[in-house]
């Protein structure tokens, strides 16, 4: 069974954006170059910026609890920590994250935006040897596993439930099709190829209720985790694979599986 990528998503701080990229260098045992390497924590999250951690994901500010994130449009560049951030194509904060000055205005303007203020204020996080993955606290290797969507999946569900759906909700790091809906769920323990770069299946992705939210609007506005229960007795659509393999991949590189 062969597809294609049709795009490649990273997104450097958990909970905002992602970016789109025409290339990504993966390495074995290693997760999407510069994806959830940052992120905004609860001030209760129980992160020690002294003693970083793997924590879940609901401690930090993401789409999960607060949809208006959708709101944003951000760019980041990881390498020198520059931060834009706009709404309705107005720049609301332009903040150097390698600085004290950045982040204090960073984790200002959300304290702001989500009114958590003094003893509340957000954290920000990073540590440099963790990623904060949705699966981070499960294992140091799920922590590095890639986030895939079959396009395919996306469109006959969308067809199941009568509502268009857009893939982005999904955050994945591979967006790819020519696979048979949801076969890729089949497939946990298995290697296939992207390109010349060998992965392997390892995890089906439980879907939650930040696929709600439409990324468009910033509201949530279709229960994709009840949905997909309904439909298929599950709440799985997308799956997480592990680099098995040296490479670059790129959009158009063949996606295989025997």
């Amino acid at each position: 069974m062969e597809g294609s990528i049709r795009n490649l998503y990273h997104y450097p701080i958990k909970g905002l954006s992602g970016q789109e990229l025409v290339k990504a260098e993966l390495k074995r045992g290693q997760g999407f170059p510069f994806d959830r390497i940052f992120g905004f924590a609860r001030h209760d999250s129980g992160f020690d910026i002294n003693d970083p951690r793997p924590i879940p994901k609901d401690r930090f500010l993401v789409l999960l609890t607060e949809e208006r994130l959708a709101g944003l449009q951000t760019s980041f560049e990881p390498s020198s920590r520059q931060l834009k951030i706009e709404v309705q194509n107005n720049t609301v904060l332009q903040a150097d994250l390698s600085t004290e000055q950045g982040i204090a205005d960073a984790v200002s303007f959300f304290s702001t935006m989500f009114d958590l203020y003094d003893e509340k204020r957000p954290i920000f996080a990073h540590s440099g040897s963790h990623r904060f993955t949705d699966v981070s606290v499960l294992s140091t290797e799920l922590m590095n596993s890639v986030s895939l969507i079959n396009l395919e999946s996306v469109r006959e569900f969308e067809q199941r439930i009568g509502r268009k759906v857009d893939p982005v909700r999904f955050r994945a790091n591979i967006y790819f099709d020519g696979w048979a809906p949801f076969s890729e769920l089949e497939h946990v323990g298995k290697e296939f190829l992207i390109g010349e770069v060998r992965m392997k299946v390892v995890r089906r992705t439980k879907r939650c209720a930040a696929t709600e939210v439409d990324p468009s609007t910033a509201r949530r506005n279709i229960p994709i985790p009840r949905l997909l229960m309904k439909t298929y007795g599950h709440p799985d659509l997308g799956i997480y694979a592990e680099v098995c393999g040296d490479g670059i991949i790129r959009p158009g590189d063949v996606v295989s599986i025997s």
